[in-house]
């Protein structure tokens, strides 16, 4: 489940790989909280996830990095940007669900990783939208 939460890691780190194979960690001490009690900042990063509005640097990395994250169940995450990932997700799904639902239709529309992730999001106590 924790590459799940990969689903909204590069909201945050928007995520980049680099040389050595693993995703960028320059954006790993972004104030998570910040963002994500911030109504105007978190729709902007919604928005860019969405293809709905501009993207900032870091937006546009997620954009890429995401599908493969999420094949890959995060295996270029730093420990770091997993816990941010299960951060984000926790928020979303508790606070945003719809949101997660707009998100999944994009970037998982068949659901394979829900799927895929379901037994690791048991164990973390994660309950996704029955949408």
């Amino acid at each position: 489940m924790k590459c799940t939460v990969v689903f909204f890691i590069a909201t945050i780190f928007g995520a980049v790989i680099c040389d050595e194979g693993k995703y960028t960690t320059k954006y790993d001490n972004i104030d998570l909280d910040e963002i994500l009690n911030n109504d105007r900042i978190y729709e902007k990063y919604f928005l860019c996830l969405k293809g709905e509005g501009k993207c900032t640097p870091d937006g546009r990395e997620l954009k890429v990095a995401l599908p493969d994250a999420l094949k890959t169940r995060c295996v270029k995450c730093s420990e770091k940007q997993r816990a941010g990932t299960e951060k984000v997700l926790r928020f979303i799904l508790d606070k945003k669900p719809n949101d997660y639902l707009v998100l999944e239709k994009i970037y998982d529309p068949d659901r394979m990783y829900r799927v895929m992730y379901k037994e690791d999001a048991e164990k973390l106590g994660l309950k996704f939208p029955t949408k």
